[in-house]
């Protein structure tokens, strides 16, 4: 099956392509930039941006299905940035499933989009756990009306499905950990809070896994059509430990410091401001958004997705470990 991949140059992009080749396709993926280790693979590229829908729907021309997996993501930006990406892009990819006639859409969303401010979700699933409202951050707001958009357009024609995986890592990252050793070695890393509340992560192989169970069950009247679904390992660890356990794996030093949350919460709202009015470079160290995911419990229940398209993690969080140590010890760099 010919399939395209947005952002497939991006970390789970990465991925999806690698293990769709795998089982046999003919994968193209749609990036802003151009990536050696996509072609390696003997995936096509088509570069353009998601906001620009002649490009997408050129990209898509041929193709039998789309693993939409592009977005822009971050705790800090202007609102109309991410709206391009994430709404306005979205959208062109629904269009060009319809105008190219393509029958199943795996959409990548976040738990952010049913993020409630210092709201705990324990053992959570996307029938019991609603939308959030009044988001601090764009990222969540505009996530959350792309992934409406996509379950509303299942139909007989085409067959959708949202899949919410929480906090990817493992071998490859290029956004989370590094951020995180850099931070520690420079003294500036906290705990927020005491460091006790349960959070729910999911290994690269695993969050790729759940996209490829996903797409293989999709079709129209399909049980997972039109449904979203949390994704993780199902192994839920304190906060404080998981960044210790990642801080370790990559050699760097452990973070024992903490600072509350309401500390946290006000340092995040000062930032904010000094951000805009300056403006700053970069993205603010905390944010009022950033504060809140930190220091509040968040897992849930992988019931639905087992029963409906078959996904159990295969790789353990102590197996991750491993193998994220593995791959950093033979030289992949954090950059």
């Amino acid at each position: 099956m010919k399939i395209l991949v947005t952002g497939g140059g991006g970390f789970l992009g990465q991925a999806l392509c690698r293990g769709l080749v795998e089982r046999g396709h003919h994968v193209v993926s749609f990036n802003r930039g151009n990536y050696p280790v996509l072609a390696q693979m003997g995936v096509g590229q088509v570069q353009g941006d998601l906001a620009d829908a002649h490009a997408l729907t050129h990209a898509a021309d041929g193709v039998e299905a789309i693993f939409h997996n592009a977005a822009k993501a971050g705790a800090w930006g202007s609102y109309g940035s991410y709206h391009s990406a994430n709404v306005i892009g979205t959208q062109n990819v629904l269009d060009a499933c319809r105008r190219h006639g393509i029958g199943k859409l795996v959409y990548t969303s976040t738990p952010s989009v049913t993020h409630r401010a210092t709201h705990p979700v324990e053992g959570g699933t996307a029938e019991t756990v609603p939308y959030g409202e009044n988001f601090q951050a764009p990222y969540a707001t505009t996530k959350t009306i792309a992934e409406k958009a996509v379950l509303a357009a299942n139909d007989s024609t085409l067959a959708t499905v949202a899949l919410r995986p929480r906090l990817i890592w493992g071998p490859g990252d290029q956004q989370i950990l590094p951020r995180l050793v850099a931070r520690a070695k420079a003294g500036r890393l906290r705990i927020v809070g005491d460091g006790n509340n349960l959070v729910d992560t999911t290994y690269i192989d695993n969050a790729a896994q759940a996209h490829f169970d996903a797409f293989e069950h999709l079709a129209a009247g399909a049980a997972c059509a039109g449904r979203a679904y949390f994704i993780s390992n199902g192994e839920p660890k304190p906060m404080g430990e998981l960044l210790n356990a990642l801080l370790d794996a990559a050699g760097a030093p452990r973070v024992d410091r903490h600072l509350s949350f309401k500390a946290a919460y006000r340092i995040g709202a000062a930032c904010e401001v000094l951000w805009k009015v300056l403006p700053l470079q970069g993205e603010p160290p905390m944010t009022r958004f950033l504060a809140e995911q930190l220091s509040t419990t968040h897992w849930y229940d992988m019931a639905p997705a087992t029963r409906d398209f078959g996904y159990r993690p295969r790789v353990s969080f102590d197996e991750g470990l491993t193998r994220l140590k593995q791959s950093l010890s033979k030289g992949a760099a954090l950059t």
